[in-house]
């Protein structure tokens, strides 16, 4: 094994939100062969959790029993394997009528954007948005400026706790809106994305997402520690907008804190535990039902015990 082995390692600097007790064991793989030889190593009835930038998580202040796989690859440097971590391939491999990206897990989605700009490749740019990785991506069906991941998605790559490696077609999962349900097998996660996009303009492409962030910064709490967006978007409705509608903007409990500029982000003001986040959530939901009558769900995954 190559890569950094920890015990007892504290989760909390490892998610957007800074909050999050300890692992009981925690890895990072170099690669993704390193990944399949430490697998291989592992008891076949040890608890996996799989990270990536930790922007959709929320860690208990108990921590997480078991092993913590930390997906987070850098793309400027080519690792040991034989596959660069995001790369082109050819169409012919899909008989596709677009060009194909294959990514990692441990990609951020930020990167798949840029990688895409660089290779004149337009449909990307709403992963400038997703503020995760291609796995978490994949995972949850991110989306962001109207777009959404599955719709690109031609081919994934997947691993099983045993570390053997194989190929998921879309047809082979339920996709719905922040959801993916495999079909196939309960224990697989994704490693890798073949993403399918068209030739275009890459200037455009470039000031479009110029244009989007622009806008995203004006009216969401950035450079604050937070999880991004709390809640799906009820059916017909926005989540922000019903828990505005409360007056609950800068409401906190402990360090957590509806924020003052976008309803539907809580942010950690420095001291904020995950059980504050979680009280916050509940308050929310309790609020938002007896209002509004609609039952609000989270976005964010819950990682350990909690009440």
């Amino acid at each position: 094994m190559r890569g950094v082995l920890k015990r007892n390692e504290p989760l909390a600097p490892y998610t957007s939100w800074h909050i999050g007790g300890p692992a009981d064991l925690y890895y990072r793989p170099r690669d993704l062969e390193d990944l399949v030889e430490f697998l291989g190593t592992l008891p076949s009835d040890i608890p996996l959790i799989w990270l990536g930038l930790g922007s959709n998580v929320l860690v208990s202040d108990a921590g997480i029993r078991g092993v913590v796989i930390h997906l987070l690859t850098s793309v400027d440097n080519a690792l040991s394997s034989t596959a660069l971590p995001i790369q082109m391939i050819p169409k012919e491999v899909f008989q596709s009528t677009g060009d194909i990206v294959r990514a990692e897990a441990g990609v951020t989605a930020a990167k798949l954007a840029k990688f895409c700009i660089k290779h004149g490749l337009t449909g990307a740019e709403f992963f400038a948005g997703i503020p995760g990785t291609v796995g978490g991506a994949l995972a949850m069906n991110a989306g962001a400026w109207g777009g959404e991941t599955w719709r690109q998605v031609v081919k994934v790559e997947v691993i099983n706790r045993r570390g053997e490696r194989s190929f998921r077609d879309p047809e082979d999962y339920h996709i719905g809106y922040r959801s993916v349900v495999g079909l196939k097998a309960a224990e697989e996660w994704f490693v890798a994305g073949y993403f399918q996009f068209q030739a275009g303009d890459s200037e455009g492409s470039n000031q479009k997402i110029k244009a989007l962030l622009k806008q995203r910064n004006e009216r969401q709490p950035i450079g604050v520690f937070s999880c991004g967006s709390v809640f799906k978007n009820p059916d017909n409705h926005y989540a922000g907008q019903l828990i505005e509608e409360l007056n609950l903007k800068g409401y906190a409990i402990g360090d957590a804190e509806i924020s003052s500029k976008h309803a539907n982000f809580i942010v950690n003001r420095g001291q904020a535990r995950a059980n504050d986040v979680w009280q916050l959530i509940r308050h929310i939901q309790t609020l938002v039902l007896a209002k509004h009558q609609i039952e609000l769900h989270t976005e964010v995954k819950f990682l350990g015990e909690f009440p």
